[in-house]
């Protein structure tokens, strides 16, 4: 196929119209980032913190632990080292003991500092009680978040979140580290020459911002793709110790770094720092100047990233035996008081996926003993989740929120007992009625032959990445080619690699993590034609570059 149809035809698939055909192929830092101030308390918030570092006040970025947060507090911590502020510091809450959100034990303890700005990322939407607490301390929060408002908004200083009503910001799909870099944006425009700082010095925060969009799963589109594009450019300049160690540790060439390094290798290791330890050290990695640290801080990472997978791997166990033995309902709702609370999350999306169902599950360990029941909550794409939890009674949660496809809730031990009944209800109003889910041939986006699988294909493909949310990878289908070959490979002989052959003697290999033949309804083996639905995948494992096939399906 000529590199010209492959284009327009994987364009056509993702809605761009040849009018949008250029900007979308050559992303533009310039021209296709908004203007901040468009943003609804943009100039509000700036000359607030503007203020703020004139009287040398005692501010506090307030960040979520999670790998948007993290990295959007990152953002600001660098900004306020640019221009030499020193009055301020990061605070990444405790999710085991605080929990999500601004919490009033924190703010109670930020007065007690003489503390008078409290920036959030990445949270504060719904957090009212919490943020009245302050004013009333007289400390002004400035909520940057992009999580959708449930009700009435808190009464801050400012908030930007384009998802407010009454916002008219053309994009508002931004994560919360990229809400915190266009609020950097805002405040070097109005006071950059005031403060010295060369133009162009936000482009270095990029790679925080790319990491967080591509890590919190929103839409490829817009102002996201241009984020994650140029965050992968400065990624792969790593210029952080901290990130440069962990690379290293993962066998990641930074030259090279794509969005899957980021989102399956990166970011469950930022991720392992809050689920398993205290968050803080996954800030410390991204924010630290001092390689010995960084060395440190990665080791340690990795080592709990281990562990938090044997925990998920014994909770789904668990998950999957108690499953068998319940009742079948549109609406997953499972817990243990013995469970992981920061790990339950991971389980929800995994039960999520291979149930094909909305997943909520709750927990105990790690929490306080007279605290809420506290629990996580993913969609398969059938709800929006946030709106199935709005429907249901308004006494039954303590406290939610999120987007679309996930979220955290709380819940008081005698309403747990209702909740299963009342989502399970409320999901036959709130379900999108064309949510069926795809059959894999029905995701393809053009049929090729083993023959096209070559570096010009590949490079026509990655015209459109990086890949994610709203822009999926390609997927194609190779028809009637004959398998010569199947092994597993791997320390734990838990990948499958599958050898093809075209009808003209085009030899190509296809690989599958943590899958054998029988993970398949139509099972390959050698000698048998099949029909393979597959994405393109550029291997440099141990610096050896190798272009192959990843299985999406074998019909």
């Amino acid at each position: 196929m000529q590199r010209t149809d492959l284009t327009d035809i994987l364009l056509s698939r993702r809605g761009i119209t040849e009018s949008q055909k250029r900007d979308f192929l050559n992303p533009s830092y310039e021209e296709h980032l908004h203007d901040p101030f468009l943003m609804k308390d943009m100039e509000r918030a700036c000359v607030r913190i503007f203020e703020a570092t004139e009287a040398k006040e005692k501010i506090v970025i307030f960040g979520d632990y999670d790998c948007d947060g993290i990295p959007g507090g990152v953002i600001l911590h660098d900004f306020f080292k640019k221009i030499k502020y020193e009055h301020f510091r990061n605070y990444v809450p405790d999710r085991h003991i605080e929990g999500y959100g601004l919490n009033k034990a924190a703010i109670e303890s930020f007065q007690k500092e003489g503390v008078t700005l409290v920036i959030t990322v990445d949270l504060g939407t719904t957090n009212i009680e919490e943020i009245a607490l302050a004013q009333g301390f007289g400390i002004d929060v400035i909520v940057v978040d992009h999580h959708l408002p449930h009700g009435a908004l808190p009464k801050a200083y400012a908030i930007l979140n384009p998802k407010q009503e009454g916002d008219t910001y053309p994009y508002n799909m931004l994560c919360g580290a990229g809400l915190a870099f266009k609020l950097v944006q805002g405040l070097i425009k109005k006071y950059g020459e005031y403060w010295n700082i060369p133009t162009g010095f936000e482009k270095w925060l990029l790679d925080m911002a790319g990491l967080a969009t591509l890590s919190d799963m929103v839409p490829l589109t817009g102002e996201n793709r241009v984020l994650a594009h140029f965050g992968l450019k400065v990624l792969q300049k790593n210029r952080r110790p901290g990130l440069q160690k962990l690379f290293k540790k993962m066998n990641i060439d930074a030259r090279f770094v794509s969005e899957d390094d980021i989102t399956f290798m990166v970011t469950p290791r930022l991720n392992a720092a809050s689920r398993m330890d205290s968050p803080m050290r996954a800030f410390e990695l991204l924010a630290t100047s001092d390689e010995v640290e960084g060395g440190m801080l990665a080791d340690h990472l990795a080592k709990i990233n281990d562990e938090r997978k044997m925990s998920v791997v014994h909770i789904m166990r668990e998950v999957k035996s108690l499953l068998e033995r319940r009742e079948d309902r549109p609406v997953i709702f499972i817990g243990n008081p013995k469970w992981r609370v920061g790990v339950l999350g991971l389980v929800a999306s995994k039960i999520a996926e291979e149930y094909e169902k909305p997943a909520f599950v709750w927990g105990l360990e790690g929490a306080e003993e007279d605290s809420l029941i506290k629990g996580s909550c993913r969609s398969d794409g059938s709800v929006n989740i946030v709106s199935l939890m709005t429907a249901i009674p308004e006494d039954s949660l303590a406290n939610f929120g999120g987007h679309e496809l996930a979220g955290g809730f709380s819940v008081t031990r005698e309403k747990i007992h209702f909740l299963e009944e009342a989502l399970t209800e409320a999901y036959g109003r709130t379900r999108n009625k064309n949510s069926e889910q795809k059959r894999p041939d029905e995701l393809v986006d053009a049929t090729l032959f083993l023959g096209d699988v070559h570096m010009d294909t590949y490079r026509t493909i990655e015209q459109l990445s990086p890949f994610g949310v709203g822009n999926p990878k390609p997927i194609f289908l190779f028809d009637n080619v004959q398998v010569v070959g199947v092994k597993l490979f791997g320390k734990e002989k838990n990948h499958l690699e599958l050898s093809l052959v075209s009808d003209e003697g085009r030899t190509t290999k296809a690989i599958s993590f943590f899958a054998t033949p029988e993970s398949f309804k139509n099972i390959p083996e050698p000698g048998k034609r099949i029909r393979l639905i597959a994405s393109f995948d550029l291997s440099r494992f141990a610096g050896k570059t190798e272009l192959r096939l990843r299985i999406v399906d074998i019909i």
